[in-house]
């Protein structure tokens, strides 16, 4: 059950990913079309593309850590015995998780709070910006989902390793 709905968050997430950079790819194209064929730079298009950015990067640090392809200095810990790996998997996977709650989550929402009370907007559409900043606490709340997932599989793992014996 916890695997399919992992697997249509996966889904759901690769698809808003697939979404924002065409549009993105598009918003950049037409800026460059504008501004070198037609002489007469659009005004509007680089400030989509910093919004769909900062979606695109938060979000895909999402995807990026349910897939396992997020950062890591695998070199290293590839060197580790199978248990030592673990228990280094599940300390990362405990950082992780305390820094998307912490930062992600709390301090996502302390600044789409902020930043709405502040009436703050957009220069070109007048859109609130915190809109845009909504993609922090959204991203963490995957990142929360997927960290502690990424947990719950190692430290599983880890107490299969103690009943075969270990390592």
């Amino acid at each position: 059950m916890i695997k399919q709905i992992k697997t249509i968050l996966d889904k759901v997430l690769e698809i808003i990913l697939m979404v924002c950079m065409a549009f993105l790819v598009l918003d950049v194209l037409w800026q460059v079309f504008t501004r070198l064929v037609l002489k007469d730079p659009s005004k509007w298009t680089e400030e989509v593309a910093i919004f769909l950015l900062i979606w695109v990067a938060l979000l895909g640090a999402a995807v990026a850590l349910s897939l396992g392809s997020h950062l890591g200095i695998d070199y290293f810990v590839g060197k580790l015995s199978k248990s030592k790996r673990i228990i280094t998997e599940i300390i990362v996977f405990a950082l992780i998780l305390a820094f998307a709650v912490y930062v992600m989550l709390y301090g996502g929402y302390d600044l789409v709070k902020s930043t709405f009370e502040l009436g703050q907007k957009s220069p070109v559409f007048g859109l609130p910006m915190g809109y845009v900043y909504l993609a922090v606490p959204i991203s963490g709340f995957f990142m929360v989902i997927y960290s502690f997932l990424g947990l719950c599989e190692r430290i599983k793992a880890s107490r299969a390793g103690e009943q075969e014996g270990g390592e």
